[in-house]
């Protein structure tokens, strides 16, 4: 009988996520570059609607200052 070599590597599962772009399946794992995302090009489609306010959260307008005169 051959005992498995305990230096040998086992195999680690990996982890699958939704893209938050496409709703594709994603590898979330070192070796994704773009993870969470499932390809440079989602990553880039999400960069563009931050740089373009697009997840903007609605915010009341400031308060002005109460301070009597």
């Amino acid at each position: 009988m051959r005992m498995s070599d305990p230096l040998k590597p086992t195999s680690v599962p990996v982890k699958m996520v939704t893209c938050p772009s496409c709703g594709g399946v994603s590898v979330y794992a070192a070796s994704n570059p773009y993870r969470p995302f499932c390809s440079e090009r989602c990553k880039q489609i999400d960069l563009g609607a931050w740089a373009s306010e697009q997840f903007a959260m609605p915010a009341a307008a400031p308060l002005e200052d109460f301070a009597p005169d």
